[in-house]
C-alpha cells in the first residue's frame, strides 16, 4: 500500500518539472530562494531531532539519512541548481552554470544528491552521532539534549548547503550570459 501511495506523488513531482524554480538572477531572486530554503532547512532539522528524542537504536541515523538527502535536493531546488534544472539549461547556461559550480568550490550544490554524499557529510559530523546514540537513553534531559544536538547539527549542514548555493548564485549573477 505505501509504494502505492508514493505512485501519484512522484508522478506530480514529474509532471511538475517545469514548475520548479529557475536560477535565482537577481537578487532578489536569490534571496527569495534563501527564504524559502531556510524553511525547508528548519522543517528538516525538527524532523531530525524528533527521530533523535526516541530512544531506539539507530532510528536516529536512518531518519537523518532520508531527511539530509532530502533537505539537500529541496535546497538545490529552489537555487535551481539540481542536475535535472541544470540539464534544462541551454548549452551555454549549462556551461556557466558548471563554472560557477567549480570557481566556488561546492560539495554539494548541483549534483546528485545520493546516500553515499550523505553518509560522507554525516561522517564529517560523527562526534554527533556518538554523542547522541549515548545521551538518548539518559531519560528526559538525555532525549532533549540529543534532540537539540541534532536539530542544530542538521541545520547547520542545511545552513552551509545554502550559504554555498547563495556562492554559485552570486557568481552566476555576475555572467551577462546567465541573464538572457
Amino acid at each position: 500500500m505505501r509504494g502505492a501511495a508514493a505512485l501519484p506523488q512522484t508522478m506530480s513531482r514529474k509532471a511538475n518539472a517545469d514548475l520548479l524554480p529557475a536560477l535565482p538572477v537577481t537578487l532578489r531572486d536569490a534571496e527569495a530562494a534563501r527564504h524559502r530554503a531556510r524553511k525547508r532547512v528548519t522543517k528538516r532539522a525538527a524532523i531530525s531531532a524528533a527521530a533523535a528524542a526516541v530512544p531506539v537504536p539507530g532510528l536516529d541515523i536512518a531518519v537523518d539519512l532520508a531527511t539530509l538527502t532530502a533537505m539537500l535536493h529541496e535546497v538545490n531546488a529552489e537555487f535551481g541548481l539540481t542536475p535535472e534544472q541544470i540539464e534544462r539549461l541551454t548549452p551555454k547556461k549549462r556551461l556557466t552554470v558548471h563554472r560557477a559550480l567549480e570557481v566556488a568550490g561546492t560539495t554539494m550544490a548541483g549534483r546528485l544528491i545520493t546516500r553515499q554524499l550523505v553518509l560522507t557529510v554525516i561522517k564529517r559530523v560523527a562526534a554527533k552521532a556518538a554523542t547522541t546514540s549515548a545521551l538518548r537513553f539518559v531519560p528526559f534531559a538525555g532525549q532533549v539534549a540529543a534532540a537539540s544536538i541534532s536539530f542544530g547539527l542538521v541545520k547547520l549542514i542545511g545552513e552551509r548547503h545554502i550559504a554555498e548555493c547563495l556562492a554559485v548564485a552570486e557568481r552566476l549573477r555576475e555572467e551577462p550570459s546567465v541573464r538572457s
